[in-house]
């Protein structure tokens, strides 16, 4: 019965547009569906911020909010070493790295999903609308975040992880974004059909970059000059009206 109403909507919907052009959404039409992970499905940022200042308290430093939010979204050793280089720190990269994942990867499997993330996956799969994971997460973090909650993640076709050796840039650069969009086994007929859900900075302008719609769901800390690059801008993937997109309401 859903798979059926949410196929009957979206059959109305377009012979509403057909029949009536001028009063069609300026929204493009939605036909493919990109997740972001850390921050935006999972709380694991909390995790990120609480292991980093561990390491941090040594060198009588602090990983603020300016600091964090300009390395949300990078590839892992990339934001190592954005971290080390800012912080003037008396170690490599590499060692801040090394520490810092051995830390995490006893939490990471107990991260909690944000918001309104489970219903949304799980709506998206039963109407048949494609989806996939674009990550910052190396794969062996990626798997330990979702190793006990695969009955949500295993409703997503693929997941493209900062380590694939197709991603040369991590975000804000597209790479991610468009290596993700051409792994669809139908693939979008343009990229502006391809929803990609943020939540950093770093993030929105990669999918932007990549000529993607954009809903961003930041930290509340996030300075809103920052949100501007978005199409949309939420407080919790729970206020989302997905017919806005032309796709299904939750019901």
């Amino acid at each position: 019965r859903a798979w059926f109403s949410c196929h009957f909507f979206r059959a109305v919907l377009l012979v509403s547009r057909m029949d009536n052009p001028g009063a069609a959404s300026s929204r493009p039409q939605i036909t493919h569906v990109i997740f972001d992970l850390d921050g935006l499905l999972l709380d694991t940022e909390s995790l990120y911020t609480l292991c980093t200042q561990k390491i941090l308290d040594r060198y009588g430093k602090t990983y603020d909010w300016p600091l964090k939010t300009r390395v949300m979204g990078r590839k892992p050793l990339d934001a190592a070493g954005f971290i080390v280089d800012a912080l003037e720190l008396p170690i490599s990269a590499e060692e801040f790295h090394t520490e810092l994942y051995s830390l995490l990867g006893e939490l990471f499997p107990d991260a909690e999903m944000m918001p309104g993330g489970k219903a949304l996956i799980k709506h998206f799969h039963t109407c048949g609308i494609p989806l996939a994971v674009a990550t910052s997460s190396a794969t062996s973090s990626y798997k330990l975040k979702v190793s006990m909650k695969m009955d949500t993640f295993s409703c997503f076709g693929h997941t493209v992880c900062s380590d694939d050796p197709d991603v040369k840039h991590g975000k804000p650069a597209p790479d991610i974004y468009l290596v993700a969009a051409s792994r669809f086994e139908s693939i979008p007929k343009s990229n502006t059909n391809v929803l990609v859900f943020e939540d950093a900075p770093n993030g929105v302008a990669a999918a932007k970059a990549a000529g993607m719609t954009c809903v961003m769901v930041p930290d509340q800390r996030t300075d809103p000059e920052k949100c501007k690059q978005a199409d949309k801008v939420l407080s919790s993937l729970e206020l989302l009206d997905l017919t806005e997109w032309g796709l299904p309401p939750l019901k």
